[in-house]
């Protein structure tokens, strides 16, 4: 069951309440009997560690990982060097 809060327009007092996804919301404070508003709070939903996410979708993970400029030949005289994965301009290291 997920927890709601509600904030009331009258004292502003913030309530929180467990209620199933049938139930109705609330429409009146307890303390003051003013009018209740929902409110959006932060989840505590977090993805940690790596995951699919950040093994298959994200924009620094994959081939850019995998992808080096040619920032180690400094002997080259030309600044406009193909970089080592041989890619110019598609993919996050160039």
């Amino acid at each position: 069951m997920p927890i709601y809060e509600y904030e009331c327009q009258s004292c502003r007092e913030v309530i929180e309440k467990w209620q199933g996804l049938a139930e109705q919301p609330l429409t009146t404070c307890p303390s003051c009997a003013g009018t209740l508003k929902k409110i959006i709070s932060q989840s505590s939903f977090q993805l940690k560690g790596g995951g699919w996410y950040a093994d298959g979708y994200s924009s620094n993970g994959g081939a850019a990982k995998k992808c080096s400029s040619s920032s180690a030949d400094t002997s080259s005289s030309s600044s406009s060097a193909a970089p080592s994965c041989g890619k110019t301009g598609s993919c996050g290291c160039c």
